[in-house]
């Protein structure tokens, strides 16, 4: 009789983990938001606890019962649909400025910031893809030109927005699965070349980038404009010392720290639980993205492989680079902190893809 297959507790364990800590680190953030008065507090607490984990554990566990082979065969319709609502943004009456980029829709009077759906749809097509053409990866029409052609209109309609920092990750996730497959290193160094030539481009026609480049070279220079996040952070991440104020008790989220609940999440997190709970954060991270390697490592076939390693890479990749801009490691991104920061449609995709990576365990025997 067939043993019945059941999904990787370890990476269930984690996913459980980061969820549940992440809800406790958003409430104590939310009191630094009412406490300063914000009447929009109830709309945001709603859209993360609801929308965000509610529906995005639905999510999950919905993901994690279709098998994964099925999301082949749908790659190039969920690429494209994420590729229109993404470009939604620009239509009016539709899509919603602020803060200087059009990156949320209107749908129903809730807001929605479809370019998530295509950091998961661009890394389902790259799977899809990579896994067909691998016999041929080796040649630069359908390895190199089919890496730069799944990124070329994700890449042309973010910089339009602009979102860089999804741009980011898009990239981050679908290059994973070009390295899995068996990319050729000589093509590798050519996009690790195109790479910095394409950000100086984009600073200069970007004012904004390269505002955030000078900023984290001096952030000294412009401490009460561009460097203010960064210099609040710091001095939160500081002032948590070893074992932190105390789970609640963190006083930059109360007056000086800029998104408390989205970006600067982490910072909150390290003032309150100190340097032992920072590292921690940092270890559930790290423990979620190898877990996924492994599982990527025992699939049973290159598509449930390189689907695992594109959603643990772009995942992963999120934490990281926002962990990193707080700790002035790198410049701001905007990127939210997997599992944890505010907003919806981040939450809700973010564990839908863990569905499909835990649907995908359930077939690798790391499991069992």
């Amino acid at each position: 009789m067939r043993q019945r297959a059941h999904i990787d507790k370890p990476l269930a364990l984690l996913l459980f983990m980061l969820v549940s800590g992440g809800a406790l680190i958003f409430a104590s953030a939310a009191f630094g938001l009412l406490a300063r008065g914000s009447e929009n507090i109830s709309s945001v607490v709603f859209n993360h606890l609801v929308l965000g984990v509610g529906i995005g554990v639905a999510a999950l566990v919905l993901a994690s019962t279709v098998k994964y082979s099925r999301w082949r065969s749908a790659a190039p319709y969920i690429y494209v649909l994420a590729l229109i609502a993404t470009a939604l943004v620009f239509v009016p009456n539709i899509g919603m400025e602020f803060g200087g980029g059009r990156r949320w829709i209107n749908v129903l009077g809730l807001s929605f910031q479809p370019a998530e759906t295509l950091k998961i749809g661009a890394v389902i097509f790259a799977a899809a893809y990579f896994a067909a053409v691998h016999p041929r990866i080796q040649s630069i029409r359908y390895g190199l030109g089919g890496l730069l052609g799944i990124l070329a209109v994700p890449s042309a309609i973010l910089i339009l927005q602009p979102d860089i920092g999804t741009l980011g990750i898009v990239i981050a996730g679908v290059f994973a699965v070009y390295l899995a497959a068996g990319a050729p290193w000589r093509h590798v160094l050519v996009v690790l070349c195109i790479i910095p030539i394409a950000l100086g481009v984009l600073m200069l026609w970007k004012p904004y980038i390269k505002d955030r480049v000078v900023t984290f070279i001096h952030p000294s220079q412009n401490s009460l404009a561009e460097g203010y996040q960064i210099r609040q952070s710091l001095i939160a991440i500081g002032s948590g010392g070893l074992t932190g104020r105390g789970f609640g008790q963190g006083v930059q989220k109360f007056t000086y720290l800029p998104e408390p609940m989205g970006d600067s999440i982490f910072a909150v997190a390290a003032e309150e639980l100190g340097f032992v709970g920072g590292v921690f954060i940092v270890l559930l991270f790290l423990l979620f993205a190898l877990r996924g390697f492994s599982i990527a490592s025992r699939a049973p076939d290159l598509f449930g492989g390189l689907l695992a390693v594109g959603i643990s890479s772009y995942l992963g990749a999120e934490a990281f680079v926002n962990i990193a801009a707080m700790l002035g490691i790198i410049p701001l991104t905007g990127i939210p902190l997997t599992f944890i920061s505010q907003g919806g449609s981040a939450m809700m995709i973010s564990l839908a893809s863990a569905g499909i990576l835990l649907n995908i365990s359930k077939y690798s025997g790391a499991g069992r």
